[in-house]
């Protein structure tokens, strides 16, 4: 039995992964958590998402949630998956991550930790989105210079960061299959007469509205032709469904950094 303590648990992703977590007869939800002036603070997180009641009660720290578990997982926020990170060192327990919005001190600070317990961290846990990831590097080898690489993400009004985690990771694939630096080329905003496109941009446009769970697309625009890659997320379980995946298999692990690519075996 892997037992499993859920960060942010009363947000849009941590009642998903609630949802789908709970069914699973290897797996006990024994923790639960949200910010410490959350409304429902103090309430069976079972009745939270209409499971009915489990015995296990929203609270806002970490070492009561999870000093039971062997696995944490935590969609929340740069800072609050740091300091959660911080006591999964501390204690050795394996985490699944899936915070995005990390600047590059923080994922160094993050990966440095990592050394001290297993860790699965993606900025998106979608079993479609990752096999894109590896069809995106293919494409950029296989096309090379002679098509031009445009990212375009839709998301909801209520997020936070932009571009999007898997954004940003479909851009650094690119730049991976090309040979490319991807903070060097990474271009995030045109606005008025700026020019013809340098040659070797990756351009990244976001869009921020309404309820839109997740799009992403993948532009390779050459000379006559275009081919795109879109991925739609119609239901955050697409994402919860690749937690319950790398609950399973991180439990267990040796100390170190892994992706939904070691998962799925990609």
């Amino acid at each position: 039995m892997i037992k499993v303590s859920i960060m942010g648990a009363s947000g849009r992703m941590g009642r998903s992964i609630f949802r789908l977590l709970h069914p699973e007869k290897d797996i006990q939800i024994v923790g639960a958590t949200e910010i410490g002036n959350h409304p429902d603070m103090g309430k069976d997180v079972g009745l939270l998402v209409g499971d009915g009641e489990i015995g296990v009660q929203l609270t806002s720290g970490i070492e009561e949630s999870s000093k039971d578990a062997d696995v944490i997982v935590d969609f929340t926020t740069p800072s609050s998956t740091l300091n959660n990170a911080r006591y999964a060192s501390a204690s050795g327990k394996a985490m699944v991550i899936g915070t995005t919005g990390f600047d590059d001190d923080q994922k160094n600070e993050l990966n440095e930790l990592a050394a001290s317990f297993p860790c699965v961290f993606s900025p998106n846990m979608s079993i479609g989105v990752n096999v894109m990831f590896e069809a995106t590097k293919k494409l950029a080898e296989i096309l090379g210079d002679d098509y031009d690489v445009e990212i375009m993400e839709a998301h909801h009004k209520h997020k936070v960061d932009a571009p999007s985690g898997t954004a940003l990771r479909l851009g650094e694939a690119a730049a991976e299959g090309l040979a490319r630096d991807f903070n060097s080329v990474a271009r995030y905003e045109r606005h008025g007469a700026i020019g013809e496109r340098g040659e070797k941009e990756i351009g990244m446009q976001t869009i921020r509205a309404g309820d839109i769970v997740g799009e992403h697309t993948v532009m390779f625009c050459g000379a006559g032709e275009r081919i795109e890659l879109t991925h739609r997320a119609m239901s955050r379980d697409n994402f919860a469904k690749g937690v319950v995946r790398a609950v399973m298999w991180v439990s267990g692990k040796p100390s170190g950094m892994y992706t939904m690519k070691e998962v799925l075996g990609i």
